[in-house]
């Protein structure tokens, strides 16, 4: 819908009704002089499924401050974060601490995956009555494996009477052992040791199994295959309780942008194929993968200055996140309906959050046609490890209005 606000604008408000509170002074000045003729979208504030801040335990790449206002400035009040930090989240008596600094310092709203397993070593159950006690969301093993399967299924037995929802991060360690590329030609000709699409399905079927067998809830995070999203195509077919997300860059990047030992572009779960980008793509457009998460990994300046295998994974994304979302409307990859509801309602509701993200409200103004360059003076993030450093991107947030 179009805002009625007095202004020569064409503000295209998708806000639902719930968010329709009186915007601030501010926030009404800055809408009613926008230009004439400039499009502009009113957005719900983004919810972020996965993102490291870095802190606790790798300060050297970022920090609450620095990456919960990065966070902010680019539409994202409302972020999860997984437990592998340093030290791992398994203490429930820590995380009140560890929210409130998210929200003092950074601005931010921080949700917390607790671990799944102590020690987050695959062995036995963690505390989970403790995490869910001390505000946990979900729980997660993150990347790391279980020492067997029946320790997967005890422990997703144990995690169903807490009601506790399971995040997975989908690798099968003995497949993906050392690899850093996508097997395939390009880390072939590169002499990268590659990592095969079967490391994640192979995984995924296993966990998808114990989901029908134990029935707990299960969120599947940055799915990077085609036969991924054939598989979980398969498990919403079967009613089963589960949901899954894409990193916003497997739509836009693949194997090829390694090229070179372009170190910027390594990340874990790998960059695919072409098809296995299509695929991602199709499986967005007609509902099978649920939301779009930004996999934030900011990195200081010599992380990537290594050898690509000696470097380390990860990619800088939340200032490239609305561009790149822009762009998937442009394409007709998604409507912008379809896109708000990736990166905001249904992110919201598989967190659990839904309430609180109403009641917290606020808005983000983005110009879907605004051209601007990533450079680190443009950059929001302390990291700066970005495969479109210096490229011109198109679509951005112009303002956030929270509270």
């Amino acid at each position: 819908m179009t805002n009625t606000l007095t202004t020569d604008a064409q503000i295209i408000n998708l806000l639902p009704k719930a968010f329709r509170k009186p915007l601030p002074s501010a926030a009404i000045n800055k809408l009613t002089n926008l230009e004439a003729g400039r499009e502009m979208w009113l957005l719900p504030p983004l919810v972020d499924l996965c993102a490291r801040l870095r802190e606790p335990g790798q300060q050297q790449h970022g920090t609450l401050a620095s990456e919960g206002k990065a966070a902010r400035a680019n539409g994202f009040l409302h972020v999860v974060i997984p437990p592998d930090t340093s030290p791992i989240l398994e203490n429930g008596s820590l995380l009140k601490g560890l929210r409130e600094r998210a929200l003092e310092d950074g601005g931010i709203y921080l949700y917390i995956l607790g671990a799944l397993t102590a020690g987050l070593e695959g062995e036995r159950p963690s505390n989970i009555a403790g995490l869910k006690k001390g505000g946990c969301i979900a729980v997660s093993n993150a990347r790391q494996p279980f020492t067997n399967d029946l320790v997967l299924l005890r422990t997703l037995e144990y995690a169903a009477t807490f009601g506790m929802k399971v995040f997975f991060y989908p690798d099968e360690p003995s497949l993906s052992k050392d690899g850093v590329a996508h097997e395939g030609y390009i880390a072939s000709y590169h002499g990268l040791q590659g990592i095969p699409w079967i490391a994640e399905t192979v995984a995924l079927s296993t966990q998808l199994l114990m989901v029908e067998e134990t029935g707990i809830a299960a969120h599947f995070s940055q799915l990077s295959c085609k036969s991924s999203v054939e598989l979980m195509r398969w498990a919403k077919n079967k009613k089963l309780p589960v949901t899954c997300d894409v990193a916003m860059h497997q739509l836009y990047l693949t194997d090829d942008n390694l090229e070179g030992f372009n170190a910027m572009a390594y990340v874990l779960p790998p960059l695919r194929s072409n098809t296995d980008q299509k695929a991602l793509r199709r499986g967005l457009k007609d509902g099978t993968i649920d939301a779009i998460c930004s996999h934030h990994e900011p990195l200081n300046a010599t992380a990537k200055k290594a050898p690509f295998e000696d470097s380390t994974p990860g990619i800088s994304n939340f200032d490239t996140f609305m561009a790149l979302a822009c762009q998937l409307v442009h394409d007709e990859v998604l409507t912008l309906e379809q896109l708000v509801d990736k990166i905001c309602f249904n992110p919201a509701k598989i967190a659990g959050i839904t309430s609180q993200y109403e009641d917290i409200g606020g808005a983000v103004l983005v110009d879907p046609n605004l051209a601007w360059q990533v450079t680190a003076e443009t950059m929001q993030s302390s990291g700066k490890n970005t495969p479109f450093f210096n490229q011109q991107l198109q679509g951005r947030v112009v303002e956030t209005f929270f509270g």
